[in-house]
C-alpha cells in the first residue's frame, strides 16, 4: 500500500514572482489543457502536474522541456510539443491549507490525496484522453510522460509500450512502491529530492530492468522541479534547470 511523501502533505507551494507563459490553454478530450511547444514537433509529452496545478513554476517548467524557452543545462535540440491536463477541473489543492495546522486541514489534504489525487481516479481516464491528442497531432509518432509528485505514479504505471510511450519520468515521486518498478518496460529518469526516501528509491532503482538514470536532489524539498520552485534561492534555481536539463538530455536519447 503506497501513501504520499510526508513534505507532499505538508509544504505549501512558494509563490513566485509573475511569469508570461509561452503556451495556451485549449479544450482537449474533454479537458482543459496547457500544450506548449512547437506546432510541428514530432515528438510529444505528457504532463501529469502535482497537487497545485497549473501554478507559474509548473507552466514555465513545461515550456522550458519543450524546448521553447531557454535556461536549461541540456545540449539538445530537440523540441517538444507538451499536453499538460487538467485533471483536476480547475479545483486543485487548496492554498489556503498549508501549512496544515488544524484538524480540519489535516482531513482536507487527505480527502484530496485519496480523492481528486488518487491514481486510480484517474488512470482510468487517460487512454481516451491521449487518443483524443494523438488524433488531434497526427504529426506527433513519439510520446513520453512526465509525473510530479502523484503524478510519478501514473507515469510510472504509463511506462510500457502498451500505453503508448517510449520513455517516462518521475519527478519529487510520491505513492512510490518498489512493485511498479518491475512493470517498467521503457527507459525511466526518476529524480527525488532530499525529501523522499532513501531507502525506497535505492530499491525501486534496484527493481527497474530498463535503461534507466536516477538521481536524488538531496538539497532539494519535495516539489522543487514544480509548484515549490524557489526562485529567489539562486541553488534552487540552478538545481531546477539542471533538473529540466536531464530530462532534455534523457528524452532526447529515448523519444
Amino acid at each position: 500500500m503506497s501513501s504520499p511523501n510526508t513534505a507532499c502533505c505538508r509544504r505549501p507551494p512558494v509563490v513566485s514572482g509573475p511569469y508570461t507563459q509561452l503556451g495556451a490553454y485549449t479544450a482537449l478530450g474533454g479537458l482543459k489543457t496547457y500544450t506548449t511547444g512547437l506546432s510541428t514537433a514530432t515528438h510529444g509529452i505528457l504532463v501529469i502536474y502535482d497537487i497545485f496545478g497549473y501554478y507559474p513554476q509548473t507552466l514555465q517548467a513545461a515550456d522550458i522541456l519543450s524546448g521553447s524557452a531557454p535556461g536549461s543545462t541540456s545540449t539538445s535540440t530537440q523540441h517538444y510539443k507538451i499536453f499538460m491536463p487538467d485533471w483536476f477541473d480547475d479545483a486543485p489543492a487548496d492554498l489556503a491549507m498549508y501549512p496544515p495546522v488544524t484538524p480540519e486541514q489535516h482531513a482536507y489534504i487527505t480527502a484530496f490525496m485519496t480523492g481528486p489525487a488518487a491514481p486510480a481516479d484517474t488512470l482510468p481516464k487517460i487512454p481516451a484522453y491521449f487518443a483524443a491528442i494523438k488524433e488531434a497531432n497526427p504529426q506527433i509518432t513519439s510520446w513520453g510522460v512526465v509525473g510530479y509528485c502523484w503524478g510519478a505514479k501514473i507515469a510510472s504505471l504509463l511506462a510500457n509500450p502498451a500505453a503508448g510511450f517510449k520513455a517516462a519520468a518521475m519527478l519529487h515521486p510520491s505513492l512510490m512502491v518498489v512493485e511498479d518498478a518491475g512493470k517498467v518496460e521503457v527507459p525511466l529518469v526518476v529524480l527525488p529530492s532530499g525529501d523522499e526516501n532513501v531507502e525506497l528509491v535505492n530499491a525501486f532503482k534496484a527493481g527497474l530492468t530498463v535503461e534507466n538514470y536516477v538521481e536524488t536532489f538531496t538539497d532539494q524539498v519535495h516539489g522543487w522541479m514544480a509548484s515549490r520552485a524557489d526562485f529567489e534561492d539562486p541553488r534552487a534555481k540552478a538545481e531546477y534547470l539542471r533538473g529540466y536539463g536531464i530530462l532534455r538530455d534523457f528524452f532526447g536519447k529515448y523519444l
